[in-house]
C-alpha cells in the first residue's frame, strides 16, 4: 500500500461544494424514502389489511436488508467508488418505490421494501467517501456531522408533505411521484457526482487524525476483513454503541410512533406529527453539540456521551409507558428530545471504527458498524409487532394504550443488552490503547 500526500489544508472548491451538496440531496431523498412508511403506517395497515406483526415485517424486511448490505456496500465502495454506488442506490430505491405505488398485496410490496431497503444502503456510506476524498482531513468530522444532520430532514419531508399528499391524492399518486424523484436524482448523480478530484488516480481514504491519504482496494479474502475488523475490540465497541443508541428512535420515526401517539395517547395527526418533527429538530440541534464534545473528549466519548444517551432513553421510555393514563404533551415533548440524542451519540461510533481500523479495512468496519443499529431496529420494531398481535391489538381498529404500554416493553432488553457489552468492550479498548492496565490473570 502506498502513502500519497496530505490533501492542501486550503478550503474546498466550488466543485468539491457542488458534489457534496448533491451527495446530500441524495441522502435526503434516502432518509425520506426510508420513513415513508412511518409516516402513513395506520393507511398502509388499513391497505394491506394487516395485522401488526405484518405491518411491522415492511420495517423489519427493510431494516434486515439495509443492514445485510452494509458490508458488501463497503467493499463495493472500496472498489468501484462512491458514484456508481449511489446511482444504484437511488435506482434501487425509485424502483421499489414504484413498486409499493401499485403493490396489489402484502407479498408485492415487501418486494418493494426489500428494493428500498437495498438502495438506502447505498447512499449514506458512500457520501462519507465523498466527504473524505473531497474536502480536507481536518473538516471530515464536522462534515459528518453535518451529512448526518442535514439528512434527517428527510424524515420531516416524510412526515408532512407524504402524509399530506397521500390524504389529499391516492397511494398509487403519492408513491408514484416519490419514484420520480428518486428517478431524477439518479440522473443528477450520475451526472454532477465524481468519485475522486482530478489530480488524484486512486479512489482513497483519509485518517482524519491524521491527514495521511491512502489508497483503497478492497481485500480479496472479504471474511479475512471482516474477522480482522470483529478482532480489534474497538470496532466492537463502535458495533455495540451503534446498536444501542439509536434503534429506538428509529422504530418510532420508522413505524410505531404515529400509531403510538394517536390511536393510543389520542392526539391528533397533525399533533402527533409536531411530536415527531421535536424529534427530528432536537437530533438536528443535539449532532453539532454531541459533535465538538466528541471532539474535545476523544477518551472519555462512552461514558460521557454515548452511556448518557442510553440513560435518558430508558428513563424517559419508561416514564411514558408507566404512567396509568395517556402522558402529558409534556412528557411526550421530553421523550422525542431524549430519543433525539440517540442519532447524534450514535455518530461516535463511526469516530471508533474510524480510529481503531486502517485504511484498507475502514470501509468494512463503518459496515459492522453501520449494521449494529439498523439489526437493534429490526429486532424492536418486530417485537413490538409481535407483542401488539399476542395481546389481539394487531390492527389500528384495536390499537390500545394497554397494548403499547406492554409492547413498549420489548426495547428495554437492548437497551441493557448493548450496555452491557459498551462497558466490556469500552475497558478493553482502552487496554489496547495502554490507557488502562492490563487486569492481571489469575492462575
Amino acid at each position: 500500500m502506498r502513502a500519497l500526500p496530505s490533501p492542501p489544508l486550503s478550503g474546498p472548491g466550488w466543485r468539491a461544494w457542488t458534489i457534496w451538496s448533491v451527495g446530500v440531496a441524495a441522502y435526503v431523498l434516502a432518509i425520506t424514502n426510508r420513513t415513508s412508511l412511518g409516516a402513513v403506517g395506520v393507511d398502509a395497515a388499513e391497505r394491506f389489511h394487516a395485522d401488526a406483526s405484518t405491518l411491522a415485517l415492511f420495517a423489519v424486511v427493510q431494516l434486515a436488508v439495509y443492514g445485510g448490505m452494509q458490508i458488501p456496500i463497503g467493499l463495493l465502495l472500496d472498489r468501484y467508488g462512491s458514484r456508481p454506488i449511489i446511482t444504484i442506490g437511488m435506482l434501487l430505491m425509485a424502483a421499489g418505490q414504484l413498486t409499493m405505488a401499485f403493490s396489489p398485496s402484502i407479498g408485492i410490496a415487501i418486494i418493494a421494501r426489500i428494493l428500498l431497503g437495498a438502495g438506502d444502503a447505498a447512499v449514506f456510506p458512500a457520501v462519507l467517501r465523498l466527504v473524505a476524498l473531497w474536502f480536507p482531513a481536518q473538516r471530515g468530522p464536522l462534515m459528518v456531522q453535518f451529512t448526518g444532520i442535514i439528512g434527517q430532514a428527510g424524515q420531516l419531508v416524510a412526515l408532512v408533505p407524504v402524509a399530506a399528499m397521500l390524504h389529499a391524492t391516492s397511494w398509487t399518486i403519492t408513491f408514484g411521484s416519490i419514484a420520480g424523484l428518486g428517478a431524477l436524482f439518479t440522473v443528477l448523480v450520475a451526472v454532477v457526482i465524481r468519485n475522486r478530484p482530478p489530480d488524484r488516480d486512486a479512489d482513497v481514504s483519509v485518517n482524519t487524525d491524521t491527514g495521511v491519504v491512502r489508497v483503497v482496494t478492497s481485500a480479496i479474502d472479504t471474511g479475512v476483513g471482516i474477522r480482522a475488523a470483529w478482532a480489534h475490540p474497538g470496532t466492537r465497541l463502535a458495533f455495540w454503541s451503534h446498536f444501542t443508541t439509536p434503534f429506538a428512535g428509529t422504530a418510532f420515526v420508522l413505524l410505531w410512533g404515529m400509531p403510538f401517539l394517536t390511536a393510543a395517547q389520542g392526539l391528533t395527526p397533525a399533533h402527533a406529527a409536531g411530536l415527531i418533527s421535536v424529534y427530528v429538530v432536537a437530533g438536528m440541534v443535539l449532532g453539532p453539540l454531541i459533535g465538538d464534545l466528541s471532539r474535545r473528549l476523544p477518551n472519555h466519548r462512552s461514558l460521557a456521551l454515548v452511556l448518557p444517551a442510553v440513560g435518558v432513553q430508558l428513563v424517559a421510555w419508561c416514564a411514558v409507558i408507566a404512567l396509568p393514563g395517556p402522558a402529558p404533551v409534556w412528557l411526550l415533548g421530553v421523550l422525542a428530545v431524549a430519543l433525539a440524542t440517540g442519532g447524534p451519540a450514535s455518530m461516535i461510533a463511526f469516530d471508533h471504527a474510524r480510529t481503531h481500523n486502517p485504511s484498507h479495512r475502514l470501509s468494512t468496519a463503518t459496515g459492522v458498524t453501520n449494521a449494529g443499529g439498523f439489526i437493534a431496529a429490526l429486532i424492536a420494531i418486530f417485537l413490538i409487532g409481535l407483542a401488539l398481535d399476542l395481546q389481539g391489538a394487531g390492527t389500528p381498529d384495536t390499537y390500545s394504550l394497554d397494548a403499547f404500554r406492554i409492547a413498549f416493553l420489548a426495547p428495554i432488553p437492548l437497551w441493557l443488552l448493548g450496555t452491557v457489552f459498551i462497558i466490556l468492550e469500552r475497558k478493553r479498548t482502552r487496554i489496547r490503547m495502554g490507557l488502562d492496565p492490563e487486569r492481571p490473570r489469575h492462575r
